[in-house]
């Protein structure tokens, strides 16, 4: 029972100091940073896919304009 009485003293504790709050706001940073990353990555992809695409273009220019050189 004093065990119960001081756990739950210590919880009220660190609510009224606003230790709580700052656990549930990084928490909440956590979530935000992963979206985030997970919008980084996306962005990366898409950016390696125009790089590839632009890439493929230039060679096929390339060769265009070799073939008509000859």
């Amino acid at each position: 029972m004093l065990r119960t009485l001081a756990v739950a003293g210590l919880v009220m504790t660190l609510a009224g100091c606003g230790l709580a709050e700052t656990g549930a706001a990084a928490a909440a940073g956590g979530v935000s940073k992963a979206e985030e990353i997970r919008q980084g990555k996306q962005t990366e992809a898409r950016v390696q896919q125009q790089l590839d695409a632009a890439y493929q273009q230039a060679a096929e220019q390339r060769r265009a304009a070799e073939a008509a050189s000859q």
